[in-house]
């Protein structure tokens, strides 16, 4: 097993801890003053854990690498289906265009629909682990419990696929220090965005379109969703609405959709 790989932000907290302990052995008079500073540097790191782009609790994969940016590429990904009645559009959307994205997907909701997630990694889309239940207290789980909730999804949507999925993205990008040596002991990435349309609370697809286009350039990595999709005001999922206007931009603008697998971006 390789050795774990602290950022430096967490070896300046355990280095931090320990000068606690020795102060508090050496100078135990002086405890409310530690308290302070450590109740303090325990709020910067749930802070951290809070900002999804954040790469202080660990590696954070927030753009696409540097030879994805010269071949002009960019990272299309779909977050909490497979959902029976907008996946199967999404799907036939990228088929018209010609274009792979990358769908985080669920491994309760891959197990219930698993034909949807054999359907899209069968026409060359990534389908990665976006955690087995979706919880929203998951930033608060312990190593076991990222343990079980990455496990678990990797090992379902393995089965379903027939491929290991080599991304993880946590629900909201929310995590805490315990996450980046679960991902590490199971060689998986983590993988957040550069850019987000809030499709799953915002109604009008004109102001999603308006939030993922704005100095859109090679490297982003954006984020849309299939599952848990806002709906317009003629009730169709915004993400339906989007996508093709989308991948019309980027055709204008010669930029080439592709995986986060595709444009090598665990290297």
């Amino acid at each position: 097993m390789k050795p774990l790989r602290f950022s430096p932000f967490i070896k300046l907290c355990m280095a931090l801890h320990l000068l606690a302990l020795l102060g508090l052995i050496y100078r135990p008079h002086d405890w409310p003053v530690v308290l302070v500073l450590l109740v303090l540097l325990h709020g910067l790191i749930a802070v951290a854990g809070l900002l999804p782009r954040c790469s202080w609790l660990g590696a954070n994969l927030t753009r696409l690498p540097a030879a994805a940016i010269r071949r002009g590429e960019v990272a299309i990904t779909i977050d909490d289906g497979p959902d029976p009645q907008v996946t199967p559009a999404v799907l036939e959307i990228l088929r018209q265009h010609g274009v792979n994205a990358t769908f985080f997907c669920i491994g309760e909701r891959a197990a219930q629909y698993p034909a949807l997630c054999r359907q899209a990694a069968q026409a060359g889309h990534a389908v990665e682990n976006h955690g087995q239940r979706h919880r929203k207290q998951t930033s608060l789980f312990g190593p076991a419990g990222w343990r079980r909730e990455i496990g678990e999804g990797q090992a379902t949507l393995h089965a379903i696929t027939g491929q290991a999925p080599l991304f993880f993205r946590p629900i909201a990008g929310l995590r805490n220090p315990f996450l980046d040596p679960v991902l590490q002991a199971q060689g998986v990435f983590l993988a957040s965005w550069t850019r987000r349309g809030y499709d799953t609370r915002v109604h009008d697809p004109e102001r999603v379109c308006a939030r993922l286009l704005r100095n859109l350039a090679a490297g982003d990595i954006l984020l849309l969703h299939d599952g848990n999709a806002a709906l317009t005001a003629t009730g169709q999922p915004v993400i339906l609405a989007v996508l093709p206007r989308l991948l019309q931009e980027l055709q204008a603008r010669n930029l080439k959709p592709v995986t986060l697998r595709q444009a090598g971006a665990s290297d």
